[in-house]
């Protein structure tokens, strides 16, 4: 298992599409720096959200097929919150959602968009001290009232 690699997810007996979204065990929120311009801040969240999902089983329910036999692919059928934060906020959430047990952590550190060489990413963060590493959009997945207490009254991205 690789160190950003965690065990959390949703058993198939959890995934329950016909009940809202609040009754899931676990609660999805990307939270993202709201000092950013509305492109920087979509392409963070949407970062952070895909490598979420590929890294936490059964946060994706089943695709839909239109009337027109077209078909739609699977969306979170826990939801997802996008909050606003600002930058030290996002650093203070991911310092204690990544020390939590049992809550996923996906970030997004400003080198990612500040490079177009994914190798060159990869060397710049692993060259940055982790309390120097500036965070644009953080997503965290984990028991409700953990995820709760960790986002506090963040408001929703505006």
């Amino acid at each position: 298992m690789t160190t950003y690699e965690q065990e959390t997810g949703f058993a198939q007996d959890e995934i329950r599409i016909d009940e809202p979204t609040r009754a899931a065990r676990l609660k999805w929120v990307v939270l993202v720096d709201a000092t950013l311009p509305a492109g920087l801040a979509v392409n963070a969240a949407v970062c952070v959200a895909s490598a979420t999902t590929a890294g936490v089983g059964g946060l994706l329910g089943p695709g839909a097929t239109d009337a027109a036999g077209s078909d739609h692919p699977g969306l979170p059928w826990a939801g997802c919150s996008v909050l606003g934060a600002k930058p030290e906020q996002l650093a203070t959430v991911r310092r204690k959602a990544a020390a939590a047990e049992g809550v996923f952590v996906a970030d997004m550190p400003e080198a990612a968009q500040s490079t177009r060489v994914y190798a060159e990413y990869l060397d710049q963060v692993g060259t940055t001290a982790a309390e120097d590493l500036r965070y644009l959009a953080v997503s965290v997945v984990g028991p409700r009232n953990r995820v709760d207490k960790l986002v506090g009254r963040l408001p929703l991205l505006g």
